[in-house]
């Protein structure tokens, strides 16, 4: 009794596993809903796909933006602080951009939404593993 117990539980667990959500926040940025998803959850050192979607107040998708997504961690002891920056391509209604996170810990995120001349900024923190 004990062993199957003992197996169901590691099923369970590896089911979890697999099917385990992406990292996903929303955010308000200005006149904008925002979503945000990375591949990853928790983030990771290395590769994080992220998927970013972006409505208008009446719920439409914008797709006519500059979205750039800036990411980094402040200095430490010893560290200078680390500041990236990558371009987000459009794929359909979304927008998508890869961070390249070197080291594990707290990052802060800044998706900057540009349109014409007024950008709106959503701001979140991340800990990769």
């Amino acid at each position: 009794m004990k062993r199957v117990l003992i197996v169901l539980t590691g099923l369970l667990f590896l089911c979890g596993a697999a099917y385990a959500k992406d990292y996903e926040v929303k955010k308000k940025a200005g006149d904008y809903d925002v979503e945000i998803r990375i591949d990853k959850n928790p983030p990771v050192v290395g590769k994080n796909n992220m998927e970013i979607e972006i409505k208008d107040k009446s719920g439409k998708y914008v797709t006519g933006a500059k979205v750039v997504v800036e990411y980094g961690m402040p200095a430490m002891p010893g560290m200078p602080a680390m500041d990236y920056k990558t371009d987000a391509e459009l794929k359909g209604d979304e927008y998508r951009a890869t961070m390249d996170v070197s080291m594990s810990g707290s990052w802060n995120v800044v998706v900057k939404i540009t349109q014409g001349d007024k950008t709106s900024k959503a701001k979140f923190s991340i800990d990769a593993q």
